[in-house]
């Protein structure tokens, strides 16, 4: 499938930036699927202003994959999202391991009706980048593709500005995540696409969960044989805001309002660093990252949205002093969740 046969509303949606949520999988306390749960998550996001969704990626858990369940969860929530509103909304299904693998969940995530593949690199780490761009390459046939920079402490692949431009010059390509935390590499990312002519056909979605509303509010400016090009990240794909989805929304439109304007709002500036402090708990930054889908689930699970925190590796959870942590967060940021809003609707998702 070529970008250009998406649906207009679908391929404008991801042009102009939008909010999707990276989807969590709600399981029972024997660590199955949750069903129940994992459609009112899916509600949850459509109700709360979400542009589409995003499945089967790192806050997913990469595991659906071993135990069965990557077809079975990227279906319940395409019906879930088909049978719970008539707008337009982006369906992106994460896509990883080597090219075979790839390849297959490629066809199966288009099969089911998604739009886009969001391409983790983490299984090429000890692949050439000529390798790498084949890999590329391959998958683009698929479906059309999101790229992924993953953050290393994740298990990110760390790619040049050169990757990036070749990455960006496949015709398939149509948007990519950037989320290596980190602002050298978030850079290089940008040079690449600019190097690549492709500025107009990618569209830049920020993935830096500790930086959000800066990525989404400042003007980029990319500077080349004394030519400056000006760009910006249009949208967000985080796993941060897979919880407060509601409140995030709500930033998002406010980033975007404060885009291209001659000043932007001190209030605004000063919100990114409350955004990263409640991030700094939920992703377990203390603890190198180890409890950021447990921590996820702790906020999800506060708010009947799950059962319980628990993963698909028993060993995964929440980290020594992180519950802590979520606690002080949840109290000192308290006017950014979204409380009142799931409790109001918590009943009719769950039905």
């Amino acid at each position: 499938m070529h970008h250009s046969e998406l649906n207009s509303e679908v391929r404008r949606l991801i042009a102009d930036g939008t909010v999707l949520p990276a989807h969590p999988l709600a399981l029972d306390a024997g660590r199955k699927l949750d069903r129940n749960h994992q459609r009112a998550l899916t509600r949850y996001y459509i109700d709360a202003g979400a542009g589409g969704l995003a499945v089967g990626v790192h806050t997913t858990q990469f595991a659906i994959r071993d135990v069965g369940l990557y077809r079975p969860v990227l279906e319940l929530a395409a019906e879930a999202a088909a049978t719970w509103t008539k707008r337009p909304l982006a369906l992106v299904a994460g896509l990883a391991g080597p090219t075979q693998q790839a390849v297959r969940e490629a066809q199966t995530a288009r099969s089911i009706g998604y739009h886009l593949g969001l391409l983790s690199l983490a299984a090429m780490k000890s692949a050439s980048e000529d390798e790498i761009v084949a890999h590329c390459h391959a998958i683009a046939q698929q479906i059309p593709l999101v790229g992924f920079y993953l953050q290393p402490a994740v298990g990110g692949v760390i790619l040049s500005a050169n990757f990036w431009r070749r990455f960006a010059e496949i015709d398939n390509v149509v948007a990519i995540k950037i989320a290596p935390f980190n602002r050298y590499r978030t850079l290089d990312v940008l040079r690449g696409v600019a190097a690549a002519n492709a500025l107009d056909r990618v569209t830049l979605y920020t993935g830096n969960d500790d930086h959000i509303l800066l990525d989404l509010t400042l003007p980029f400016d990319l500077r080349d044989k004394g030519v400056t090009t000006r760009t910006h990240i249009r949208g967000g794909l985080l796993g941060h805001w897979s919880v407060w989805t509601q409140s995030a929304i709500r930033q998002f439109e406010a980033c975007k309002a404060a885009r291209g304007k001659p000043s932007v709002p001190a209030d605004l500036l000063a919100l990114d660093a409350r955004v990263t402090d409640c991030n700094s708990a939920f992703f377990d930054v203390a603890n190198h990252f180890h409890g950021c889908i447990a921590g996820c689930h702790e906020v999800l699970r506060r708010q009947g949205l799950m059962q319980g925190i628990w993963c698909l590796d028993p060993g995964e959870g929440l980290s020594p002093g992180q519950l802590e942590e979520i606690d002080r967060v949840c109290n000192e940021h308290a006017d950014l969740s979204d409380d009142d809003f799931v409790a109001a609707n918590l009943q009719k998702w769950l039905a």
